[in-house]
């Protein structure tokens, strides 16, 4: 009865870790979770004063499919501001969180049999919408000593005749890697020549720590600029996960003009009181509320790398960004399900197993919680690693 390609898809490890955290602990049981990849932060007050203001205007019609001319103007002015790129309007598109982004640009680029280089591991939905699209995954392999970085020469290896398309998270979902400007400009040497096109998802350029300094991989080159599609959105940045705020933007108009049709086909325009709820974030109206943000996000990730360094049988390569401690359990076991599994009927905490991230060995635990959660969460893991059999 169901359609062929339905079946390739995977039930995302994320969100079902997540929801039975919550149905757990509405049973009344003793659950922390660490599994959610949403900031505990309110949405800044500026941000919500701008929807009320547009509910109260009646801003409550269809705009254009790809956004008001408000909100792609604030989306152009801030990816020049921060970022360095010089994009048209016509540009832009926004779209149902950058999930929706994706979905788009893989629906509109991939053909059957077209090879998508995904480094792992990897944000759980990459290679299900490439297989979705009909495209094959081609995984490279990251690990804790290359910082879970992606070289030249492994990408040079990766590509071939069939290859569309190379993706790049940065900073990483769930490892919170950081590619250096230097780090970029040697992958990009790789690429010129070449047809293979950049989906670079920035979701979570805003949460970078340490005084690094985020770079755009558009910004590289003008041959970098030419072939990246740029994936962004506020989910991360200013707390607006529920919102669903999405945005794309390339200079490849053939792309765009598509991307464009198939929105129009399926959800038109996106969310109208988002949309003027997203302009002053992306001018800059709630970066003091960004800066305190990244400030606790820094402290706890500081704080759980602190505590995880001194169970024995753990280690964590110190995140550069996101709101992520990747922990390597790989000297106590090496099935990260039953792990996962027995660690929150055990002690309660939920964690998400590093399989559903494409590498064994490993789970992901999410900082964006409070610090008294953090210790309590750690200590119970600690508990588990020293009595596990």
């Amino acid at each position: 009865m169901l359609s062929n390609r339905i079946g390739v898809l995977s039930d995302s490890l994320t969100i079902a870790i997540t929801t039975l955290a919550r149905e757990l602990k509405a049973q009344g049981k003793d659950i922390l979770s660490f599994s959610a990849g949403e900031p505990d932060f309110g949405t800044p007050q500026v941000i919500r004063q701008a929807a009320i203001d547009a509910i109260n205007e009646g801003n409550s019609g269809y705009t254009a499919v790809p956004g008001t001319p408000e909100v792609l103007k604030a989306i152009q002015t801030k990816l020049k501001r921060d970022n360095g790129l010089d994009y048209e309007v016509g540009d832009i598109i926004t779209n149902v969180g950058a999930k929706h982004s994706l979905f788009n640009l893989f629906q509109a680029l991939i053909n059957d049999g077209d090879e998508v280089i995904i480094p792992a591991p990897y944000w759980v939905t990459y290679p299900e919408i490439v297989k979705y699209s009909g495209g094959v995954p081609v995984v490279i392999e990251t690990d804790d000593a290359s910082g879970f970085k992606v070289t030249p020469t492994q990408l040079k290896n990766a590509i071939t005749a069939k290859t569309k398309v190379f993706i790049l998270n940065i900073p990483s979902n769930p490892t919170g890697s950081v590619y250096t400007k230097k780090e970029l400009e040697a992958l990009a040497e790789v690429l010129k020549g070449t047809d293979v096109l950049v989906c670079s998802d920035e979701m979570y350029e805003k949460i970078i720590y340490d005084g690094l300094k985020f770079t755009s991989v558009a910004s590289i080159s003008d041959d970098m600029y030419q072939r990246t599609i740029t994936i962004n959105g506020l989910s991360k940045s200013v707390a607006m996960t529920g919102w669903r705020f999405g945005y794309m933007a390339t200079p490849i108009k053939e792309l765009t003009s598509v991307i464009k049709k198939l929105q129009s086909q399926s959800t038109s325009n996106i969310n109208s009181i988002t949309q003027k709820a997203a302009i002053p974030a992306l001018l800059g109206e709630a970066d003091a509320d960004i800066e305190m943000m990244r400030q606790a996000f820094e402290r706890r990730r500081n704080l759980g790398i602190d505590m995880f360094s001194k169970i024995k049988g753990l280690s964590v390569v110190k995140p550069s960004g996101a709101f992520y401690l990747y922990v390597n359990f790989k000297e106590i076991a090496n099935d990260s399900v039953e792990f996962c599994k027995r660690l929150l009927a055990d002690k309660g905490v939920a964690t998400v197993p590093g399989i559903g991230f494409g590498t064994e060995g490993y789970f992901r635990f999410s900082f964006a919680t409070d610090d008294e959660s953090i210790i309590e969460g750690i200590k119970r893991i600690k508990d588990f690693v020293e009595n596990y059999k």
